[in-house]
Order: structure tokens, then C-alpha cells, then sequence
């Protein structure tokens, strides 16, 4: 059998580290076994997916060496791999269930369906979608031909136990009962991820999903399509989950998750490949920095530890300075840090905003030192203002930050739009709400245009600054204020919205 794993990003944020750890373990599983790694886009939310996100994806994963055999960009004998690309193709797939008696049109009605979980919830069951769902085939075909919309359930068994064996934790048991009927394909036509999954693994001749242990709870649909359609199932591998130092979930909230805040801080990406390489699995020599050929080499799925692995900012910092000082030449060095930011490209956007400001060159570095910064020197008393309390400082850096987030097509415009709307619903002057902005991400009130800063900078780099001074150097909100912000900035997006 030769082997074919494959990674399958959802284009609909910033390239997440807990995604190219995934993918290194792909990479190295096909590796080890003379197989194929596969890389496909799933971008079934055509709300949330963009172009741009699908762009930082294939862009950061190239960064750090993760190439793969067949993918959107280098094409393939199993393409197209987009299943925006493959639309066409899933409907026939869940017609096909429906044929055999494994799936139905659901026709009820968000309020019909909120009502369908109460009374689960109420009777002590799961409160997932399932039990009275169907309707009589002469309604069923009425409604069809009246045009009422739909969308297509998988049916799910009531009793029993769904037995799952995976590579690392052996078998797996999930009462049926926990299981809902899932959704195949939606009311605009486009599958859900577990119909599209199923099937691209099966047409792409996938033979081994490794996939972060969230998706064990899946599992069992999958099981049971791959069952329904009659195709051999791949073995399931489901890799521990990232860790916080504090043992919770990776999140952006509380270490930076993105692929390129990494690359805009100037980590070299053998070390940060390195470094993921090690959550959860180690070299048989237990040395701590090694390549990625090395890791190739030495690979065995087997030894990955299922111990939520702690991703440590720190012990990568470390970790990175050992890769510089070690495998590079002074020649080399310069070369990275030319390519890293001291480049035209880089350097050509702010020198309008600087020639105008010094009166020789060497007033260039005060000046423009927090365009090659990480995080900045800033104290609580850097946010004074003459306006505002810290309460509310501490309110415009939130909500600037939850709106950016939300952000997926980064620009000059984009910002300023965002941040004028959140400023006028706010009832804050813009330059008043402007200044711990600037001050978060230039390190004072006095600099150049902060909006064109933050365009150059890039989204990661301004949502780290703006959370880091939030959360580190104003000690951000209690769980009980959170809650109550939360609520504030939920009833100031509803009206931006208006």
C-alpha cells in the first residue's frame, strides 16, 4: 500500500502553528513510508473563507519547509483540491444516501430545530439534532417540488456503540445516543466539512488521517459514511492538542498563534519547525534541535506521546537562538536579516514617513525602531490620558482588537474604516481614541500615521502589540468584566452593523 496522508486548512484566519504541526506530522508519517503528502483547501464557510487567508496558508507552510506532492498551487492527478473547486460533485454523493436510506431532506426550521434541543436537553438526553426530523415521502416530495428549502441529515443510529480503533489510543467507544445527525449538505448546496471530508478522502486515496484529537468525536459520522458509501476507512491517528504553559488549549488570547507573527518576529523557521517537531515526540537520542531531514529519518508515528505537549514561547526563543548561533555564518546571518526585513520591499513603504521627520540619517533608527520590533517597552503609565480613565483606554484597545481580529482583508482603508466606526459609536473624538492605538503600537503618541503603520506592520504583529499592551501592561479584565465588555462590544457591533 503506499501511503498518502494530507492536511486540510480552512481558509478562514491566519495561518495557526496548531496547524503546521499537523502538517509536519503528515509530512514526516509519508516521508518515513516512501508515500505522498497532500495538501487541500477546505473552504466549504464561504462566508468566513478569502482568498488572502488560503494565500498566508500556502505561503507560511512554504516558509517553514512543510512542501507537499499535490495541492492547489503544484495541482495533481486527484485535483482539484479546493472543495469550493468540488462543489458539483458532493450533491450527488448525498443524493446517493438518500437513495440507499441513509439520509433524508430536513426541512425544519431554525426555530423548529432550537425547539427539537430544549426537549432533549430536558429529558436528560444529548441535546444534538435527532429524533423526529423526517417527514412522510408524500411531504417530502411536495415540499421539493414547492422549492421549500433544505438541507440533507445522515441518519444516525439511536443505541448501540460506535467501536473506533486509532493508531495511538487503541480503541474508542461512543454511544450512538451522543451522536446527531449531522448535516451533509447545506441549504446553499455546499457540504459540510464531514460529508466533503469523507469523500475527498476517499477519491484523493487517503490512507491515514492524523488530525488533532478534537476531531474524535467526529469520528463515528465518518465511520458510518465510509460505511453507507461501502469504501475502506483510513486508519485514524488523532495527535494531543496544543498546550498554553497553563495547560489550556493553545489559544491566540493568551500565546501568539499565527505562523507569520512568528516570521515578522524573526524566528528562523527551521527553528520553529524544530520546535513543533517536539510536542509530543522526540528524537530516539533525545536531543532537542534537530533538522527536519533529521526528523524524517528518525520518525516513528508510534513514539508521539499523548500528553498534551506545552507550546512554550520562551523555550522556542531559546530554541531559535541556538539555531542562529550555531547554524549560521556571519555571511548567513546577514542574509537572513536582509530577507527578514532590511529589504526594499520592506523598508520602501515607510521611508516617505521618515524622510520627511529627520535631519540626517542617523535619526532614521529613534524614529523608525518599532517597524523591526517584537513586542514594546511600555508601562501602564504610557496609556495616560487626558480624556480618558484606564477603564475606557483599556475598552478602546479591546474593541479595536476584537474588531481587527475580525478583520480579513488588511488595508489602510479596512482599519480606519473599523476604527472610525467603533470611535463614533463610542462617542470618543477620533484623536482621543487614537492615542493609546498609537501608543500600543509605535510606543508613543507621536509618530507617523499609526494607520499606515499598522498596514506595514501586518495583522499579526498589530493584534499581538494591541493585545500584549491590553493584557500585559494594563492587566486587561477580570473573568467578571470580561463578561460585561463582551456584552458592550456585542451591542456596538450590532449597531455598526445597522
Amino acid at each position: 500500500m503506499t501511503v498518502r496522508t494530507r492536511i486540510a486548512p480552512s481558509p478562514t484566519g491566519d495561518p495557526h502553528v496548531g496547524t503546521a504541526y499537523i502538517a509536519l506530522f503528515n509530512l514526516c508519517f509519508a516521508r518515513q513510508h516512501g508515500g505522498q503528502f497532500i495538501l487541500r483547501i477546505e473552504d466549504t464557510d464561504q462566508t468566513r473563507s478569502t482568498q488572502e487567508s488560503e494565500d498566508q496558508i500556502l505561503e507560511a507552510m512554504r516558509w517553514m519547509g512543510l512542501d507537499w506532492d499535490e495541492g492547489p498551487d503544484v495541482g495533481g492527478p486527484h485535483g482539484p483540491y479546493r472543495q469550493s473547486e468540488r462543489k458539483d460533485s458532493y450533491r450527488q454523493y448525498a443524493e446517493e444516501l438518500i437513495e440507499k436510506g441513509h439520509a433524508f431532506y430536513c426541512f425544519r426550521t431554525p426555530e423548529e430545530l432550537d425547539a427539537i434541543r430544549e426537549e432533549r436537553k430536558a429529558a436528560g438526553l444529548n441535546p444534538g439534532i435527532k429524533g423526529d426530523l423526517e417527514l412522510p415521502e408524500a411531504e417530502v416530495k411536495a415540499r421539493l417540488e414547492a422549492g421549500d428549502p433544505y438541507v440533507i441529515r445522515m441518519k444516525v443510529p439511536n443505541e448501540g456503540t460506535c467501536v473506533i480503533e486509532d493508531r495511538l489510543r487503541g480503541t474508542i467507544e461512543i454511544d450512538w445516543s451522543q451522536v446527531d445527525c449531522q448535516i451533509l449538505l447545506k441549504s446553499d448546496g455546499m457540504p459540510t466539512y464531514h460529508l466533503a471530508n469523507v469523500v475527498d478522502d476517499h477519491l484523493m486515496e487517503i490512507t491515514h488521517v492524523i488530525r488533532g484529537e478534537e476531531w474524535i468525536n467526529s469520528a463515528p459520522k465518518h465511520k458510518l459514511l465510509y460505511e453507507y458509501f461501502g469504501w475502506d476507512m483510513p486508519e485514524l491517528i488523532h495527535m494531543p492538542l496544543l498546550r498554553n504553559p497553563d495547560k489550556s488549549k493553545l489559544s491566540k488570547r493568551k500565546n501568539p498563534t499565527s505562523i507569520t507573527f512568528y516570521e515578522r518576529m524573526g524566528f528562523m523557521p527551521e527553528a520553529l519547525t524544530n520546535y513543533l517537531g517536539r510536542m509530543g515526540w522526540s528524537m530516539p537520542d533525545e536531543r532537542e534541535k534537530f533538522s527536519l531531514a533529521e526528523m524524517i529519518e528518525n520518525f516513528d508515528i508510534n513514539r508521539v506521546s499523548l500528553g498534551g505537549p506545552i507550546f512554550d514561547v520562551e523555550k522556542l526563543s531559546w530554541l531559535n537562538g541556538l539555531w542562529i548561533r550555531e547554524e549560521l555564518s556571519v555571511e548567513q546571518f546577514a542574509d537572513r536579516i536582509h530577507k527578514w526585513a532590511f529589504n526594499e520591499k520592506n523598508i520602501m513603504p515607510m521611508l516617505p514617513f521618515v524622510q520627511g521627520r529627520i535631519n540626517a540619517f542617523s535619526d532614521i533608527a529613534p524614529l523608525a525602531n518599532f517597524m523591526f520590533s517584537g513586542m514594546l517597552p511600555l508601562e501602564a503609565s504610557s496609556f495616560e490620558h487626558k480624556k480618558l480613565d484606564e477603564d475606557a483606554v483599556k475598552r478602546v484597545l479591546q474593541f479595536t482588537l476584537w474588531k481587527l481580529e475580525a478583520q480579513r482583508h488588511w488595508s489602510k482603508e479596512n482599519i480606519f474604516a473599523d476604527i472610525k466606526a467603533l470611535s463614533k459609536i463610542m462617542d470618543i473624538k477620533m484623536g482621543d481614541f487614537m492615542q493609546p492605538i498609537f501608543v500600543a503600537i509605535a510606543g508613543t503618541p507621536n509618530s507617523w500615521s499609526v494607520m499606515d503603520s499598522m498596514a506595514m506592520l501586518g495583522p499579526d504583529m498589530t493584534r499581538a502589540r494591541l493585545r500584549y499592551a491590553l493584557n500585559e501592561v494594563l492587566e486587561g479584565f477580570s473573568k467578571k468584566a470580561t463578561k460585561k465588555v463582551e456584552k458592550e462590544y456585542q451591542s456596538i457591533l450590532s449597531q455598526i452593523e445597522e
